[in-house]
């Protein structure tokens, strides 16, 4: 089956087979590798990818579900000359430790910015909770989405 996504804020196609996830695709046909396979059960959440503005696990879901929707990755949010800001508050507060979880915690603090620009610790955590993480102890990462989250509400005013 033929497939047109959305993908970083381009149209793509793609042909895609029945039992295909959207993990396979973005790493082996679009040649996207910052979203990670983890566990490849959902459990981890090194392969977070936004789709349509929530923050899901790419393993479970099929590249066929995707078909006229929007996907963002990690090479999809910022670049290296204008990273966004959630990518420069996780450097900035040293929240990047191996990396292997980085683009996955991005990514669901990303989807959680766009819903709410100011979360609480709280809203923060259960928003992470489909992350794993095992070099930083979380508290970095949790500074760093309270540090993006202020930077981006002082640049809308």
């Amino acid at each position: 089956m033929t497939i047109t996504v959305h993908l970083n804020h381009e149209p793509r196609m793609f042909d895609v087979d029945s039992h295909e996830t959207l993990l396979h695709l973005l790493r082996e046909k679009a040649q996207l590798t910052g979203t990670k396979c983890g566990c490849d059960l959902g459990e981890c959440g090194a392969c977070t990818v936004i789709l349509d503005d929530r923050a899901v696990n790419a393993c479970c879901v099929l590249a066929e579900q995707v078909n006229g929707r929007r996907v963002v990755t990690i090479e999809g949010l910022g670049t290296a000359a204008s990273p966004h800001p959630l990518q420069q508050a996780f450097v900035d507060t040293g929240a990047i430790q191996c990396g292997f979880c980085t683009p996955g915690m991005i990514l669901s603090a990303a989807a959680l910015l766009n819903r709410n620009p100011s979360p609480g610790k709280a809203e923060i955590q259960k928003a992470l909770s489909g992350n794993l993480c095992r070099c930083t102890g979380y508290t970095k990462i949790i500074e760093a989405v309270e540090l993006a989250a202020a930077r981006m509400r002082e640049d809308r005013s």
